[in-house]
């Protein structure tokens, strides 16, 4: 394993993503809990394309395993040219916020972590 991997600016960047994962753990699982237990769930699921900005394959990856971890959204495919990551969204209703959402959370963090 390189020392590059485990440079302390690097394992802060993991720390943090780890606990803003958890977070958005959290927050995920309580908008999926309030649509199954709701009386009249206002949602509308479906399929978004999410444009990838990360370099390395490594990187799409913790992305795509991040997004399916948090509840509401699952990868589903990523294009042959790496560019753009599909993800089934059980509410749809603001696919802008969505994206925006993934890039600040997951997304910005990975990228410092790749260097």
């Amino acid at each position: 394993m390189s020392l590059r991997l485990l440079s302390p600016p690097r394992l802060a960047g993991m720390a943090v993503l780890a606990v803003v994962f958890l977070a958005e753990l959290v927050k995920s699982s309580v908008f999926v809990a309030r649509l199954a237990f709701a009386r009249d769930p206002r949602m509308r699921s479906g399929i978004i394309a999410y444009p990838i900005a990360l370099r390395t394959e490594f990187g799409t990856a913790m992305l795509a395993n991040l997004i399916t971890l948090t509840p509401g959204t699952c990868s589903l495919h990523v294009s042959e040219d790496r560019r753009t990551l599909y993800i089934h969204a059980l509410d749809i209703t603001a696919p802008e916020e969505i994206i925006a959402g993934i890039r600040t959370a997951f997304e910005d963090r990975i990228r410092r972590i790749e260097g």
